[in-house]
């Protein structure tokens, strides 16, 4: 298999999407030791899930994406499920060096809910809230055994980013009611008008977190950002929902989850780490234009 054909199937640059979840669960719940660890894991499961998907799809691909790595015939439906299952084995392996059992309590649960997503749940009512919870269960794995009920108002988000995200990418192929769109653009705006008191005060050097210029700085540029790519996309879905709309939508909000990653990392009081997360987001923009992120 070329390089270029697995970096299709797993849709490599939208892993870029996934550090920033450990990030923001680490710095709300002071855990940062085995930050890059989990990072590593969380990329290595997001990847897994990818492979899964394609893997469960490919008779669906085979009608509505013939050009994907399975239906074109440059990946086999067994490859994807061995990568997929050696991606997980790989994830879980990372996360037992650096946390141990304690760190396991939730990447079992994480890896369980990726493979219940793409193997069933995707394809029901459930689907939107099943994506939702694997990457609030993401954050929750940045932020150690210790953390987790500090880092809840970020897995929160996250997971509620992920729900509009996810509603909208079920019906990108087809196109939808202005509803679909409508619900994510909703959610978007609510978690702006959130964090927003907050992004005052930093950015007006109010607060024990805003006593270095960077955190005011990048939590407003962050948010600025987040809506700007997110939200722009969705009011244009909302008023043309037809399928290039969607999927622009669907790209942008995945897109889109890397500022708020930032925002919420600077939140936690770790602005260094907040803008190092957010400089991800110029290359994973690059990289979206070249492998589609869905």
């Amino acid at each position: 298999m070329r390089i270029r054909t697995l970096v299709e199937l797993v849709r490599a640059p939208a892993a870029l999407s996934v550090p920033g979840d450990v990030s923001a669960g680490a710095a709300a719940g002071h855990s940062s030791r085995q930050a890059t660890m989990l990072m590593l894991s969380s990329c290595w499961l997001y990847w897994a899930g990818m492979a899964l998907n394609d893997y469960a799809d490919r008779e669906v691909d085979a009608a509505e994406r013939p050009a994907r790595p399975i239906p074109s015939g440059r990946v086999s439906p067994g490859l994807a499920l061995g990568l997929a299952i050696s991606f997980t084995g790989l994830a879980t392996a990372l996360t037992a060096l650096s946390g141990g059992r304690r760190a396991l309590r939730v990447t079992v649960p994480l890896a369980g809910t990726v493979w219940g997503y793409n193997l069933g749940l995707k394809r029901t009512p459930a689907g939107p809230a099943t994506m939702a919870t694997a990457r609030a269960l993401d954050v929750l794995h940045g932020a150690g055994p210790g953390g987790f009920r500090n880092a809840v108002p970020a897995a929160a988000a996250i997971g509620a980013h992920t729900f509009g995200v996810s509603t909208v990418g079920r019906d990108e192929v087809t196109g939808a009611s202005r509803r679909v769109p409508g619900i994510a653009l909703t959610v978007t705006t609510t978690i702006v008008a959130a964090l927003l008191p907050r992004t005052v005060r930093m950015a007006a050097g109010c607060g024990p977190e805003s006593r270095r210029p960077l955190a005011g700085a990048t939590m407003s540029t962050a948010l600025a950002v987040y809506a700007g790519t997110t939200g722009t996309a969705q009011l244009k879905a909302l008023r043309e929902p037809n399928p290039a709309r969607l999927q622009q939508a669907t790209s942008a909000g995945i897109l889109g989850m890397i500022p708020l990653q930032a925002a919420l990392t600077a939140v936690g009081g770790a602005p260094k780490r907040a803008a190092t997360v957010l400089a991800l987001f110029p290359i994973a923009r690059r990289l979206f234009g070249r492998v589609s992120p869905t």
